[in-house]
């Protein structure tokens, strides 16, 4: 971890004696986001914080993370103050992550921002980033130590959350010697891991397995860039009765051909633009790919939004990216 001692001061300094602080993080969040979020609110409502969190519309709690701790914290995005005196920002450093509440964000008085993007644009008026830093949760444990907070189980349940989903059940190459002993700290704090993996991993609708099929029949491969990908529109979303946030381990279905480096999976949105998520097994960058189309995340993991609604045209663009 590289966060400068001067970093870590500043942002001790913006919640020394705050009476109420602001969470939020990006839209459409995933484990990590979350559970970032939540881990920290649970440790400054410890010290007597009032806390309040939220992220933008839509305003949908995936339901494999509907077994986080201090959720009865989440509010809708109309009830998040408009002007926060300290807001804290999770797992995004770009105030266009931010959906409906970057208006709020960009009001707050004092804004800290925790993330571990390269993307990240240092939005904030302190800026908590590593982008060597393996997932959020990692930089949110450092700063609930260096609280004072002793970290209970509910806290380590959400710092867990964090860190097994940005590492891809620890196989991506973030996974480091000290993300274990940390790993290893949460466990003795009494996460149930096996509950926990079951509940993201394990439990899908079975909407999800059939619909999975389908997008799984169409996939193509792009032999000339070493890439598969397929996509789910809203109709099929509608056909199986599921929601979009159902469909984020569908991509790691995807990433696991044989014949291909980079996985695309495209996900129609209601303005009939896709969502396009990729990764990479190593060769590409694909974190780089989507920065230059607006997008961002990791080298090997990333994303961004489609311009239009044509997907074979989108797919060109990607390929000559990566083609670069």
């Amino acid at each position: 971890m590289t966060i400068a001692p001067e970093v870590w001061t500043a942002t001790l300094a913006a919640l020394d004696g705050a009476p109420r602080v602001a969470l939020s993080c990006h839209e459409g969040p995933d484990g990590d986001a979350l559970g970032s979020m939540l881990a920290l609110g649970l440790a400054l409502r410890a010290r007597g914080v009032e806390v309040v969190a939220s992220w933008s519309e839509p305003f949908i709690l995936p339901r494999h993370y509907a077994f986080l701790p201090g959720l009865d914290m989440a509010v809708a995005p109309s009830q998040f103050p408009a002007e926060p005196d300290l807001a804290i920002a999770f797992d995004a450093g770009s105030f266009n992550r931010f959906g409906s509440l970057e208006p709020n964000l960009r009001a707050a008085r004092k804004l800290v921002v925790v993330d571990h993007h390269a993307s990240s644009d240092h939005c904030g008026h302190v800026n908590v980033i590593d982008a060597d830093t393996a997932a959020s949760a990692v930089l949110v444990y450092e700063l609930i130590q260096r609280l004072g907070v002793e970290i209970d189980r509910d806290i380590a349940t959400c710092l867990y959350t964090g860190v097994v989903t940005d590492t891809g059940r620890f196989q991506y190459r973030n996974t480091t010697p000290d993300l274990h002993r940390m790993v290893a700290d949460l466990l003795g704090r009494g996460v149930e891991h096996d509950a926990v993996s079951r509940a993201i991993y394990e439990t899908h609708p079975v909407g999800y397995l059939k619909l999975a099929g389908v997008a799984l029949d169409r996939l193509s491969v792009r032999g000339d860039a070493g890439l598969v990908w397929t996509w789910v529109t809203l109709r099929d979303l509608e056909d199986h009765g599921i929601q979009i946030e159902d469909i984020e381990a569908l991509i790691d279905l995807v990433r696991s051909v044989d014949v291909a480096d980079v996985a695309v999976l495209m996900k129609e949105q209601s303005d009939g633009r896709y969502k396009v998520s990729m990764r990479s097994k190593g060769e590409s960058n694909v974190g780089a790919v989507c920065e230059s189309f607006g997008g961002g995340g990791h080298p090997l993991a990333a994303g961004f939004t489609s311009p239009n609604g044509d997907r074979a045209s989108t797919i060109d663009r990607i390929v000559a990216a990566l083609s670069r």
